[in-house]
């Protein structure tokens, strides 16, 4: 099963998070959070549920870097 583990506030940011996540070996996938009226809209970042945790450990030192 999937699960969110960010919410991205555009695509490129998503792609951004799902390219680094997968180079560490974290499947990931994107979809749009909702209907966007205006421009790019939020994106949310999915891992495997099995996954999430070290989705998390990898999402956190990604934002220190």
């Amino acid at each position: 099963m999937w699960t969110v583990v960010y919410i991205a506030a555009n695509r490129t940011q998503a792609e951004t998070i799902k390219i680094m996540l997968c180079e560490e070996g974290v499947l990931a996938n994107i979809r749009p959070a909702g209907i966007s009226m205006l421009g790019d809209g939020l994106y949310e970042v999915m891992v495997l549920e099995s996954e999430a945790d070290e989705a998390h450990a990898l999402l956190c030192q990604f934002a220190v870097k």
